[in-house]
């Protein structure tokens, strides 16, 4: 209960908006490897963006589909769109950070905002949103990256999971200790890239392109968080278990390598959320303490469903709210066989 009120408890704070600040040119990054569809549909929504002066740079990291011929045609109507070709070597192993590193050293601008080839803004402001905490102050911008609502209790699950972990990230960073972000959805100066020598302390690893930069090199009065719905992208969420469990133990060979405390303040509200269940479960077989048990389990759950209602709200997740305590109850067991899958199978897990 003390995370709902005084961590999670932040994202129902009322916010005044930020006013527009002077133009900054922006550098727009995504890494393609074989999203020719995604990009023949997508691309168009991120170059036709209602901002001054930007440049979007596409990594074309070894397709083998029409990824190549696509982006060409777009070149063709987008002055400020430019290519970046990887060779195809099939004797060569790369993921996704190789991709990125080469989109930044190509950037021309000091501000990198990140998102990948199947994902759309909301809005055609997307860009100038996110630009507004692009001042001195600020070197990183932790934006909202959702998935786009399907049917099935899987997509239930995808989105509510995705806004939850959004929750964490957006309250923790506004309590001073910003630990992740998203690259669907991230902005970043290029100059702390190369003063911190980008990912060359973890390349190893397959994931944390985005959460170990974050969680390496953020400092807790230098990151802003959008809560502006324009600044949000929306992506394609897996359709299946399989893929979405494969998805989960890659990003969960990151975690890790996060700091101590975070890894404790992180693993401590999973392991007291869960105790809490099983404690209540086992407590109410006597019945002396049933008002006990259930008036703390009635306190805790108006904490939980006030900040699940302000998250569904903030972040434009539907269809999640009548769901939640399922949820609540069983991704820690789900997220944990996925963590101990991903420990096993790092070696073997792809990006693409």
């Amino acid at each position: 209960m003390i995370y709902y009120i005084f961590i999670f408890g932040k994202i129902g704070k009322k916010r005044k908006p930020k006013p527009y600040t002077p133009t900054v040119p922006v550098s727009v990054i995504i890494c393609a490897k074989n999203e020719a569809e995604n990009l023949k549909e997508r691309l168009k929504y991120i170059l036709d963006q209602d901002y001054p002066d930007f440049e979007v740079i596409v990594v074309n990291d070894q397709s083998t589909d029409d990824t190549e011929l696509v982006l060409d045609e777009y070149k063709q109507l987008y002055k400020n769109l430019y290519v970046t070709e990887i060779s195809h070597d099939r004797f060569f192993r790369q993921g996704k950070k190789l991709a990125l590193t080469i989109g930044i050293k190509a950037a021309k601008n000091e501000w990198l905002l990140l998102t990948d080839a199947d994902c759309i803004p909301t809005s055609e402001h997307w860009i100038r949103t996110m630009a507004q905490h692009f001042t001195e102050q600020n070197d990183f911008v932790l934006g909202y990256g959702g998935y786009e609502e399907r049917p099935g209790m899987l997509n239930k699950l995808i989105r509510y999971e995705t806004g939850f972990i959004a929750l964490q990230y957006f309250t923790y960073a506004e309590s001073g200790m910003p630990y992740m972000g998203v690259g669907r959805n991230l902005a970043y100066r290029k100059s702390l890239f190369d003063k911190t020598r980008g990912f060359a302390s973890h390349s190893r690893l397959m994931s944390g392109d985005d959460d170990i930069f974050v969680n390496d090199n953020a400092q807790k009065k230098r990151v802003a968080v959008s809560y502006n719905p324009n600044s949000f992208t929306m992506c394609l969420p897996k359709m299946s278990f399989s893929d979405w469990n494969s998805q989960k133990q890659r990003h969960y060979t990151a975690s890790e390598r996060y700091k101590k405390k975070h890894k404790l303040v992180l693993g401590l509200e999973v392991f007291s959320r869960s105790l809490f269940y099983i404690m209540t479960a086992f407590i109410s077989c006597f019945p002396p303490l049933y008002i006990i048990t259930g008036s703390l389990f009635l306190l805790r759950y108006l904490l939980f469903i006030r900040a699940v209602y302000h998250m569904s709200e903030k972040f434009r997740i539907k269809d999640v709210k009548a769901l939640a305590l399922l949820f609540d109850i069983i991704l820690p067991y789900i997220n944990m066989v996925q963590f101990v899958l991903g420990r096993i199978r790092k070696e073997r897990l792809k990006w693409k």
